[in-house]
């Protein structure tokens, strides 16, 4: 079937950009928050992040390439953040101006984990455009529906950092970028590898598994008052599910 490139490039970014986007906008709009809502806050991004990973990414790798390509790039993206925590030690400051730049870190870190799993995506939108355009189109709306809980998960650690909500919006659109990229190529390529896919998957769930229990969780129970990260935790992992069975 013949298709227009750009179309889908279009089409792919819409998903990408406005899902998280408006993931984003939605936790962005509740602004800087208290030590409890803090806690909450990081503590719902993780379990939205591991609803993302065993509900969707994990799944998904299983299902394209089985086992041994989705768990090896599994192992492959937590090596990845753990090289990377190496290089660049994270802290947890008890200052302002060090907490606000940690948060931001950990932003910036779910935001290459969310833009690894973006990339794979698109790519499934564009080769399902060579298939039909009600495929592609079915594709992107699942998709951005499912970029939602990401840019949820993202804007946590920006909220906690005092991002203002349009730059916390921006930057969480800006990790659904690459899913136009993959969507460009994709139409090019018409059909992509399984094995590729899979590992694709894999890594970015190992990347956002790392990030979420190296960092989400722990600076979660270390802002708790009461049971306040647990709780977050418990109700992002639900919201997650909900987000991701319902809407997608």
């Amino acid at each position: 079937m013949n298709v227009d490139i750009w179309q889908v490039t279009l089409a792919g970014l819409l998903a990408g950009v406005v899902g998280t986007g408006l993931g984003g906008f939605l936790i962005a709009i509740w602004g800087k928050p208290s030590k409890r809502i803090l806690s909450f806050f990081l503590g719902f991004s993780g379990g939205i992040m591991l609803a993302i990973i065993f509900i969707d990414l994990l799944p998904e790798g299983l299902s394209i390439g089985g086992t041994t390509s989705t768990f090896g790039g599994l192992l492959a993206g937590v090596a990845l953040l753990a090289l990377l925590d190496l290089v660049v030690p994270h802290t947890h400051a008890s200052g302002e101006e060090e907490q606000r730049s940690h948060f931001v870190r950990v932003s910036i870190l779910l935001g290459l984990g969310i833009a690894m799993h973006n990339l794979p995506e698109g790519l499934a939108i564009g080769t399902g455009y060579v298939v039909s355009n009600l495929t592609g189109w079915r594709l992107m709306v699942t998709m951005m529906l499912q970029n939602i809980p990401e840019g949820m998960a993202m804007a946590g650690p920006m909220v906690a950092a005092g991002v203002q909500c349009p730059k916390c919006v921006a930057i969480t659109a800006a990790a659904g970028l690459p899913m136009g990229l993959g969507a460009f190529l994709g139409a090019i390529v018409g059909a992509v590898s399984p094995l590729t896919l899979a590992i694709s998957l894999g890594f970015a769930a190992g990347a956002m598994l790392y990030i979420v229990f190296d960092e989400l969780i722990p600076e979660a129970q270390l802002h708790a008052e009461g049971h306040s990260g647990t709780f977050g935790a418990v109700m992002g992992v639900l919201v997650g599910m909900a987000l991701l069975s319902y809407l997608g």
